[in-house]
């Protein structure tokens, strides 16, 4: 046994030399006898010199304790990196946040979702099918672009063309890669968005925040806006209370170069925006659903209108409802990321919303546009959440923080 006492030597007193002394004990039979003292003899038999190493046995008693150790250490490591991830998540949103209100003081409004020029509405029967916002008319630039001066990114705000679209861009701004933008849990900050149809190749870096701008489709903001909606809203707008209002959350972006998510210089859905889809009330008229605007909030169909109960945009959704982007790359390649999609089919066929998303377990960081941050679960109610997204339906959620 001299060489397992001079082990004990080397580890000390300590809790770890009393473990493997306990363990050695137990293997010379003095605790559960699996290996008795017979057979310790026999090891040393016919070597009266001093051993100077380790036995087989000491190793395997060593490498046990170890495994064993280290089953316990691992899920305690991973949940203080989750942790930290979490952390700097929420504080991106903290300063994502401040500069939103920042730019409010500024311009007496709220940052519009994008800058764009409104459109004529499609109306069929007494139904709007597609709004008076679409993100690809106008210069298409996100509210991201409009509050870098108030991250402390004023000369990269100042590389921007603003008289041309972002498509157009010379000094290619919009290539830059934010700290700020960037969850530690995701990839975003080594991966690019480019298209040749969508964006004539130009290149845009991907981050993992964007605003809520409607509880219906993207479309239809400026009639239902969410914090961001529209061409920028004055705070008197906001009745339901800043503290009690969702602004942004986070996003997941995909290695796929042809999927839009996360690109933050761009005004499109699932790049900075998004859209809950939870439709307003409707009522059958003469066969015909019509909305009842300022309604669109519901628990039940009326005289057989569609209920979208079931079929909005919660975090991290896996359908019915899917991101509705402009293109869906690999598809089913999406659904196995958890990250759904399908392939808008125009205004007049299509529609346009996307779900926040994350890689915390249970839900994404959302921070209101009083600027506290809470941790929106997965499982949420939809009522309760379309209440959060919208700014004026008069219902106040008071969730846990």
């Amino acid at each position: 046994m001299a060489g397992g006492h001079r082990y004990f030597e080397v580890l000390g007193g300590g809790s770890a030399g009393a473990v493997v002394r306990a363990v050695w004990r137990a293997a010379a039979g003095q605790g559960f006898g699996w290996m008795g003292p017979s057979a310790v003899a026999m090891g040393n038999m016919g070597n009266s010199r001093p051993r100077h190493g380790f036995s087989l046995v000491e190793l395997l008693v060593v490498i046990a304790i170890i495994a064993v150790l280290t089953s316990l250490l691992l899920p305690a490591v991973q949940a203080a990196r989750g942790a930290s991830r979490r952390i700097s998540c929420v504080n991106n949103l903290k300063q994502l946040s401040l500069a939103v209100t920042t730019f409010e003081v500024a311009h007496n409004k709220l940052p519009p979702a994008a800058v764009m020029e409104k459109i004529d509405p499609i109306v069929i029967g007494g139904r709007t099918i597609f709004g008076e916002f679409d993100p690809k008319f106008g210069k298409m630039f996100s509210w991201v672009v409009l509050v870098l001066p108030y991250m402390e990114e004023g000369n990269l705000y100042s590389q921007f063309e603003f008289d041309r679209t972002v498509l157009e861009q010379s000094n290619e701004p919009q290539e830059t890669h934010l700290s700020t933008m960037l969850c530690p849990s995701d990839d975003a900050g080594r991966l690019f968005y480019s298209d040749s149809e969508h964006t004539n190749g130009k290149v845009f870096a991907k981050g993992n925040y964007a605003a809520y701008v409607t509880p219906y489709h993207l479309d239809r903001q400026i009639d239902f806006p969410g914090a961001l909606g529209g061409n920028g809203l004055s705070l008197s707008r906001v009745t339901d209370g800043m503290s009690h209002t969702f602004l942004i959350s986070e996003v997941r972006t995909r290695v796929h170069e042809n999927d839009q998510r996360g690109a933050w210089a761009l005004g499109w859905v699932g790049s900075s925006m998004l859209a809950f889809d939870m439709h307003q009330r409707m009522k059958r008229d003469g066969g015909v659903c019509r909305e009842l605007v300022g309604h669109y909030l519901h628990a039940n169909g009326s005289g057989g209108c569609w209920n979208s109960l079931g079929a909005t945009q919660p975090p991290n959704n896996l359908g019915p409802n899917l991101d509705v982007l402009y293109a869906c790359p690999d598809s089913k390649g999406a659904q196995v990321e958890g990250m759904p999609c399908l392939r808008w089919l125009g205004r007049t066929q299509g529609y346009l919303s996307a779900a926040p998303r994350s890689l915390h377990p249970g839900g994404v960081n959302t921070v209101f546009l009083d600027g506290h941050v809470e941790f929106t679960l997965d499982e949420i109610d939809e009522i309760a959440m379309v209440y959060q997204v919208s700014i004026n339906d008069g219902m106040i959620i008071d969730s846990d923080r």
